[in-house]
């Protein structure tokens, strides 16, 4: 190194995956990821318990079971829904956006993160809804 540059340190704290007991996953699935203070949710559906049933009555009641199983990995990894800085949403439909906003609109009333929404999607399971976020976790 040259003299008066100084060498960043590494971070070599490794990423740590979550799973979530109760949640269906397959094996080589894990709810999340842990990087420093940011928590990655991978894509969730609208699945009942650690069953790969779906919730009943199409994109509105699987938005609202796929953020009550995105709340519960949140706080496995030690975070809440309004740590949540970015939701992407995959629908099977478009047409459906509104059942999904109604939804949506309940678990996010107030300063709702930034969000994308893309329709046309092909879903595990033939869901409606699939969804991911990245949160940041508070100490």
């Amino acid at each position: 190194m040259s003299e008066g540059i100084k060498e960043s340190p590494v971070n070599s704290t490794p990423n740590r995956p979550i799973v979530v007991e109760g949640l269906g996953r397959l094996p080589q699935f894990s709810h999340a990821t842990l990087a420093g203070d940011l928590i990655f949710v991978s894509g969730t559906l609208g699945t009942l318990g650690d069953a790969f049933e779906l919730a009943m009555g199409g994109t509105g009641p699987q938005t609202a079971q796929t953020l009550r199983n995105i709340e519960t990995i949140l706080q496995a990894a030690g975070a809440e829904l309004r740590d949540v800085v970015k939701v992407s949403i995959y629908l099977a439909d478009m047409t459906t956006f509104r059942e999904m906003n109604e939804a949506y609109s309940e678990f996010f009333p107030d300063s709702p993160p930034a969000r994308i929404t893309v329709g046309g999607a092909v879903l595990a399971l033939g869901a409606a809804v699939e969804i991911e976020c990245i949160a940041r976790r508070v100490s």
